[in-house]
C-alpha cells in the first residue's frame, strides 16, 4: 500500500509495538510494587508498613512522570526524540534489573534509573508519534491514531500481570522484575529496529526569541526543584502529610512556574493555545488521582476484601503452570494477635539461622511458608466459617495482581467501541471535540468510583468478602472514562503545541499526571484511615473530585473550541 492510500504511518506500528514492551516491564513492575512493599522480608519482599508504602508508591509514580519535563526539554534542544527514547529505555531495563537484587540500597537506585529513564522515553515517543501524523494526508487520523497506539500500552499491560504472577509464585519478586527489565529490551530492540518508518518525524525545531535559554532553566528551574524539595523536606512538621510529600509537592512549585511563564512569555499566536492547554493539564489532575488508585488502594481492596477463590475449573489449568496463590487454614490462622506474633518470630528466627549457616535452599522453603502463614491469616480472618476449607485444607487463590490486567482486558476490548462511537458520531455531523471527549472522560470516572461505593457497602467487611464483580466493573466504567481522556489528552497537546514545545508541552501533560500520581498515593493514605464500615466514604471522596473537575471543564468548554477553531483543528 502506498502512502498516499495508507490511513497511518508506517512509523505508528513501530512506535506501537516499542510502547507495548515498555509498558510491559512498566506496568509489571508496578502491578506488584505495593504488594513487594509489603511483603515480609522473609519472603523476598522489603517488609515496609501501610504508610510509607503509600508515600513510596505516590512519590514514585509522581516523580515518575515529573521527570518528562527534563526529557521533553533536552530531546525539543538537544537530544532529538529518538536518542533520548533510547536513552530511557536502557535506563529504564536498568532500574528493572536493579530491582531484582535484594536490598534497600538497590531497591531506591532502581527506582531512581526507571525515574530517570521513563523522563526521556514518555514524553517523547508520544511526540514523535504525533509529528508521524503532520503529513497533510494523516492529519485527520491522528486521534484515532494515538487510540491505537493506547491499544498498544494495554496489550503490554494485560499479559505482563501473568508473567508477573507465574514469575513471582514460582521463582520470587527477583525474578518478576527481571522479567520486566528483559521487556524493556525487547522494546528498545524493536525501536532501533524501525529507526527507518520514524527517522524523518524526528525534527529538532529552532528556538525563538521568546523561549528561555537552556541554561536558565536549569539554573532558574530545576535548581529551584532541587532547593524547593530539600526544603520541603526539612521544613518542621509536615504541610501535606509526611516529608516526602512536602519535598515532592513544593518541589514542584519552581516547573509548574516555569509552565506558566510560558503561557506569560509567549507571543500572541502561541498565548491562547498554551493557556488552553495549561488549564486541560489542571482539570486532568485529578483523573491521574483517582486511577492510579488502581495501584494501591484498590490492590489493598482486591488482596484484602476481594473473594479471590479460584474455581477448580480454572485451577486445573491455572495451578500446573503456576498461576495461583495458594493458601492453608493452618491453626495459626485461628491464633490471637499475640500468638501469631510469637509464631512468626519463631520462624523468622529460624530462617535467619538457616541463611546464616549457609543452607540457603531451606532457608527459601521455609520463607515461603512464612508467606503463605501471613496471607492464609490475612485472607481467611474476614471470610465466613462455611466458606473456609477443613483446617489443614488449601485453598487456590487469583494472585492479586491479575486484578491489575482488567483495566487492560477493558481497553483492548472497548477502544473499537470508543473509537467506532466517535467515527459515527462525526459521520452523522455530530463531531465530539477532544475537549468534550476529555470532559465526557472525568465525568465516567467518577461514576467508576460509584460502583465502588456499591462495593464496599453490598457486605458487612469485617466478615465477608465482595464478589470480584464489583472490581471488574468499576475497571470497565473507569477504561471508558480513560478512553475518552487520556488518548485523547495525548492527541490535543500534539495538536495545540507550538511545533517547537510539542515535547516540552507533552512534558507538561505528564507534570499533571506527576501531580495526580502523587495525590493518588496521599489519598490512598487514607484508605486504612477509614474503618470497614466506612470504607464508602473514601470513594465519596473521589466521586466529589471527579464531579468538581468535571464541572470546572465544562465551564472551559466554550473558549477551548473557540481556541481549536482559531488553529482549524478538530
Amino acid at each position: 500500500m502506498s502512502e498516499s492510500t495508507r490511513k497511518h504511518p508506517q512509523g505508528l506500528y513501530v512506535l506501537f509495538f516499542t510502547e507495548m514492551w515498555e509498558r510491559f516491564g512498566y506496568y509489571l513492575m508496578l502491578g506488584i510494587f505495593s504488594l513487594y512493599m509489603i511483603d515480609h522480608t522473609a519472603n523476598g519482599g522489603m517488609g515496609f508498613d501501610p504508610a510509607k508504602k503509600s508515600d513510596i508508591y505516590g512519590t514514585y509514580l509522581g516523580l515518575v512522570y515529573l521527570t518528562p519535563f527534563i526529557g521533553g526539554l533536552l530531546a525539543d534542544r538537544i537530544l532529538g526524540f529518538r536518542k533520548s527514547i533510547i536513552i530511557g529505555g536502557i535506563l529504564m531495563a536498568a532500574g528493572y534489573f536493579g530491582l531484582a537484587l535484594p536490598g534497600e540500597g538497590f531497591f531506591y537506585v532502581s527506582l531512581l534509573l526507571i525515574i530517570l529513564g521513563n523522563g526521556f522515553f514518555k514524553p517523547n515517543i508520544s511526540a514523535l508519534l504525533g509529528n508521524l501524523y503532520n503529513k497533510p494526508q494523516f492529519k485527520g487520523n491522528k486521534d484515532a491514531g494515538y487510540n491505537i497506539f493506547y491499544m498498544g500500552i494495554n496489550i503490554g499491560a494485560f499479559v505482563c500481570n501473568f508473567v508477573a504472577a507465574f514469575m513471582r509464585n514460582n521463582y520470587g519478586w527477583g525474578w518478576a522484575f527481571a522479567a520486566a527489565g528483559l521487556g524493556m529490551l525487547i522494546g528498545v530492540i524493536v525501536f532501533i529496529s524501525g529507526n527507518k518508518h520514524i527517522k524523518e518525524a524526528d525534527v529538532i525545531s529552532p528556538t525563538t526569541k521568546e523561549d528561555v535559554p537552556l541554561s536558565k532553566i536549569f539554573g532558574y528551574v530545576l535548581l529551584p526543584v532541587f532547593v524547593f524539595g530539600v526544603l520541603g523536606w526539612l521544613i518542621p512538621g509536615n504541610i501535606f502529610g509526611t516529608d516526602a510529600n512536602d519535598a515532592f509537592l513544593i518541589g514542584c512549585i519552581p516547573v509548574i512556574g516555569y509552565y506558566a511563564s510560558l503561557y506569560i512569555r509567549a507571543n500572541t499566536e502561541d498565548k491562547r493555545p498554551i493557556g488552553a492547554l495549561l488549564a486541560i493539564f489542571l482539570c486532568v489532575i485529578v483523573f491521574w488521582a483517582v486511577f492510579h488508585q488502581n495501584g494501591d488502594a484498590l490492590t489493598v481492596y482486591a488482596e484484602d476484601y476481594t473473594d479471590r477463590e479460584m474455581p477448580a475449573s480454572v485451577a486445573s489449568v491455572a495451578e500446573p503452570v503456576g498461576m495461583v496463590q495458594e493458601i492453608e487454614n493452618h491453626e495459626s490462622v485461628q491464633f490471637t494477635d499475640a500468638q501469631f506474633t510469637q509464631y512468626m518470630d519463631s520462624l523468622n528466627t529460624e530462617k535467619n539461622q538457616l541463611d546464616a549457616a549457609g543452607d540457603i535452599e531451606a532457608g527459601k522453603e521455609l520463607g515461603k511458608v512464612i508467606g503463605m502463614r501471613e496471607a492464609s491469616r490475612t485472607y481467611f480472618s474476614n471470610l465466613p466459617a462455611e466458606q473456609m476449607p477443613a483446617s489443614g485444607g488449601n485453598m487456590l487463590l487469583y494472585s492479586t495482581e491479575l486484578y491489575q490486567s482488567i483495566n487492560p482486558f477493558w481497553i483492548v476490548l472497548l477502544t473499537p467501541v470508543v473509537v467506532g462511537f466517535f467515527g459515527w458520531m462525526a459521520s452523522r455531523g455530530r463531531k465530539i471535540s477532544t475537549p468534550t471527549k476529555i470532559a465526557i472522560g472525568l465525568f465516567v470516572t467518577g461514576l467508576s468510583t460509584l460502583v465502588m461505593v456499591g462495593a464496599v457497602t453490598s457486605v458487612q467487611m469485617d466478615d465477608a468478602k465482595a464478589s470480584s464483580w464489583w472490581l471488574i466493573a468499576s475497571y470497565g466504567v473507569i477504561t471508558i472514562g480513560e478512553l475518552c481522556l487520556s488518548p485523547m489528552g495525548l492527541s490535543l497537546v500534539s495538536k495545540l503545541s507550538p511545533p517547537r514545545l510539542t515535547a516540552l508541552l507533552m512534558g507538561g501533560w505528564f507534570l499533571s499526571t506527576a501531580v495526580g500520581n502523587k495525590l493518588s498515593g496521599m489519598i490512598s493514605g487514607l484508605w486504612e484511615e477509614f474503618g470497614s464500615s466506612e470504607k464508602h466514604y473514601f470513594f465519596l471522596i473521589n466521586f466529589a473530585a471527579c464531579m468538581a473537575a468535571t464541572v470546572a471543564l465544562v465551564l472551559l468548554l466554550k473558549w477551548l473550541k473557540a481556541i481549536m477553531k482559531e488553529k482549524n483543528i478538530d
